[in-house]
Order: C-alpha cells, then structure tokens, then sequence
C-alpha cells in the first residue's frame, strides 16, 4: 500500500520523475503496470501543479505591465526633498541567448516536439514551465506533457520489467 506512494512521490522530484521512480518500483517488487501508474500520476500531478502556479505568474506580471504601458510612466519612491520622480519606461532588454534558443526550438518543433523530446535535456517540470512563461496555453501544455509523461514512463516500465525477466528470468 506504501509503495505505489513513495513511487508517485519519486515520480514528482525532478531528475527522478516517471521514468526512474518506475524503475525503482519495478525492481523493488511492485507490479509494473501499479508502478507505472504511480510513477506516471505523480510526475503529473507535479507538473500540473507547476503548470498552474506558471500560469497564474505570467498572468500577473501581463497584467501588471499592461498597466505600467497604460499609464505610460512609472513614479519612483518619494526622495528626501518631497516631490515624486518621474522616470522613464524602461528599455526592452534583448533576449538572452538561452530564451532566444528555446524561443527557436519551440517554433522549429512545436509544443508537441518540446513535450516529448523535452525529457532528454531537461526534467518536464522545467520544460513546462519554460512553455507556459512562453506564452503556450495551460492546457496545451498539459496535454501534450501528458503524453510525453505517459510515453517515456511506458518505455521506463516497459524496459525495466524486461530487464528483470532476462537477467533474473523472474515470470
């Protein structure tokens, strides 16, 4: 009854995740399907719960700059002779070499690409993130997260289960 637990626990730490709390699972006795299950639902549910939280972020500081831009100008704190300091907007920086990188990636493979080859170079937790503060809609994201959750932690099980039945020829 503990198992399945500590594997969908595993399964929300990132560099863990479904892949690697599956394999821990299966090998420490848990029926790979359950395994599978547990670790797949935890990652999951981690990511959603990053996936929200990004969301909710990247809503506010829109909003927050939208009405900076409506006004036009920021007012700084009040200095010492009385009378408040207006500044200018501030300049757009550039993008930093990282952003502009996802930035064509994402447009070169898409959300869907990001999703399932995301888990090769960097945890889903971080991917969905980045594709949020990207501007992607928060149920694309999950969706497509999903899938590449559900998909990689497949292999994981998969491949744990057969390694158990070649070398220790476990039924």
């Amino acid at each position: 009854m503990v198992q399945p637990l500590v594997v969908a626990l595993a399964g929300a730490v990132p560099f863990v995740e479904g892949e690697l709390a599956t394999m821990i699972g299966v090998l420490g006795g848990l029926n790979p399907v359950l395994a599978g299950i547990a670790a797949a639902g935890g990652n999951f549910l981690c990511v959603f719960l990053i996936v929200t939280v990004s969301s909710r972020a990247r809503t506010a500081t829109l909003a927050r700059r939208a009405r900076r831009e409506a006004v036009g100008v920021s007012v700084g704190p009040t200095p010492p002779g009385g009378a408040g300091v207006e500044e200018a907007p501030a300049k757009e920086k550039p993008e930093s070499k990282g952003k502009e990188r996802f930035r064509r990636y994402l447009t070169r493979y898409g959300v869907p690409g990001a999703s399932l080859l995301g888990p090769l170079a960097m945890p889903t937790q971080f991917t969905a993130a980045l594709l949020v503060a990207g501007g992607v809609a928060k149920p694309w994201v999950l969706l497509w997260q999903g899938i590449a959750i559900t998909l990689w932690t497949a292999i994981a099980t998969v491949s744990a289960w057969l390694a158990l039945l070649v070398v220790y020829n476990v039924g």
